[in-house]
């Protein structure tokens, strides 16, 4: 057997480290050129990208326009309550004070907030006589009594009938079948009607005695006609007729008077409100004030939903579209819109709230600087009752898209110098006006139709740069 020499055994262990050092030095000389680079190459890869447009998916979806505002729950038909006149009359013979007295009048029993308030009631006590509530729409402005005609009677008459005291003839004209009606009316309520005073029936006995003194003379003259001679005859028919004359002018004096004299209700002892029942919102007067001013204010026993909307907003709103009520609580109710633009107080607000606060808009535009409109929504009664007062959110669905449509971000849509509204659709790189028509818009988006097949759902438009 042949020994191959050491020195040839090794020779491939050598070149074997060579190998593996060239191949470590490549390596390491690699990795440095990776890592070595020139300053423009280093400002190079610190430049930004090249700008390009923002775009996003054109999607189909199902869309709801609405408009959503801050509304407050308050009572219906606020109305503020005074006195027409003075209640009761010196001398009444009913409780009023005595004549000669200039006795100021004060409240003797004030309203209550909060209480309920029927048709016949008594609102309060003014020199412990009463104020009586009677539901019309024409005022209380004097005082009715024997002789007075007109609307503000003939509303007397049909609410006496109302409450079961029949006035007879419901023909505007008080007689006595009235003043009969209004005295049972007061009995009643635990009070005596207004009945003549002092003055009055001595006015009555003057007139009465007046009567009585020229029918009088009227037989004197009579009896000194039909006893005097040929002589004088002229004289004494000229005394017969001047007797005559005044028992005229007596006996129309008297009846005049008595027209007017019988059961009256004074100008301040009856308040006429054209809505009743009703309940005492705020009150004005406590017990000892004088009536000379406002009471206090009124309202409906119902809640309504109160609230302002930009007036761009304004636009797409009609009376009788569906409202949703949500209240803090997290209560849900759905009334109606009922008035736009009118029923609430010129100086926009009500108890002292400023109802101009802010509201949204998921369609129709977020509004342009048009005034604030406000707006009413009833609720089905006896809901939110317990919220009055509290601040609540309104939505109301102005329309809806027939199924799914087409939508774009309400920044694609622009109008070209035709007029007519495009988006800028991304394809391959390149960009297309496309032009469309645009339709709903809410939630931000908006509805578009294109004129052809060149826009579809996943399709990307520019909304920005």
């Amino acid at each position: 057997m042949t020994r191959r020499p050491a020195r040839a055994a090794s020779r491939p262990r050598q070149l074997a480290l060579i190998v593996a050092a060239v191949a470590l030095v490549g390596a390491g000389g690699w990795f440095a050129g990776s890592q070595m680079r020139s300053p423009a190459d280093a400002a190079a890869a610190h430049r930004p990208p090249k700008a390009g447009p923002v775009t996003v998916a054109v999607t189909r979806r199902s869309l709801t326009a609405r408009v959503v505002a801050q509304g407050t729950v308050e009572f219906d038909s606020p109305q503020s309550v005074s006195l027409a006149g003075p209640v009761g009359a010196p001398d009444s013979g009913s409780g009023g004070p005595a004549a000669g007295d200039a006795v100021v009048q004060r409240v003797t029993r004030a309203p209550v907030a909060g209480a309920e308030v029927t048709e016949g009631d008594v609102l309060m006590q003014v020199s412990g006589r009463p104020v009586l509530v009677l539901r019309g729409a024409v005022p209380m402005y004097r005082t009715l009594g024997p002789g007075t005609s007109g609307d503000d009677v003939r509303q007397l008459e049909q609410a006496l009938a109302r409450l079961g005291f029949d006035p007879g003839a419901v023909d505007g004209t008080y007689g006595q079948s009235d003043a009969a009606a209004v005295s049972r009316w007061y009995r009643s309520r635990g009070y005596g009607a207004q009945e003549p005073d002092s003055a009055d029936k001595q006015q009555l006995a003057t007139l009465e005695t007046a009567v009585t003194t020229a029918q009088q003379g009227l037989l004197d003259a009579r009896d000194g006609e039909s006893k005097g001679s040929g002589t004088g005859g002229d004289g004494q028919r000229l005394r017969l007729k001047a007797a005559q004359q005044q028992l005229d002018a007596a006996n129309a004096a008297l009846a005049a008077f008595q027209a007017g004299y019988g059961t009256k209700i004074p100008a301040g002892e009856v308040v006429f409100l054209p809505k009743l029942p009703a309940r005492w919102d705020k009150v004005s007067v406590k017990v000892g004030d004088q009536p000379s001013a406002a009471i206090g204010t009124v309202t409906g026993s119902k809640v309504v939903v109160r609230a302002v909307v930009p007036g761009s907003d304004a636009g797409l709103l009609r009376t009788g579209m569906t409202a949703r009520v949500r209240t803090t609580d997290g209560t849900e109710v759905t009334g109606r819109l009922t008035a736009l633009r009118e029923d609430v107080p010129k100086d926009g607000t009500q108890d002292g709230k400023d109802r101009s606060g802010s509201s949204e808009t998921s369609g129709g535009g977020s509004g342009d600087g048009a005034a604030p409109v406000p707006v009413r929504i009833s609720v089905p009664a006896g809901r939110l009752t317990k919220n009055a007062g509290d601040t609540v959110r309104v939505t109301i669905e102005v329309g809806a898209s027939q199924g799914e449509v087409l939508t774009v971000p309400l920044t694609a849509l622009h109008t070209s110098a035709d007029g007519r509204a495009r988006v800028q659709v991304v394809h391959a790189g390149t960009t297309v006006d496309v032009p469309v028509t645009a339709g709903l818009t809410a939630d931000g988006q908006v509805e578009v139709t294109p004129s052809g097949d060149d826009l579809k759902a996943g399709d990307q438009v520019v909304v920005g740069r």
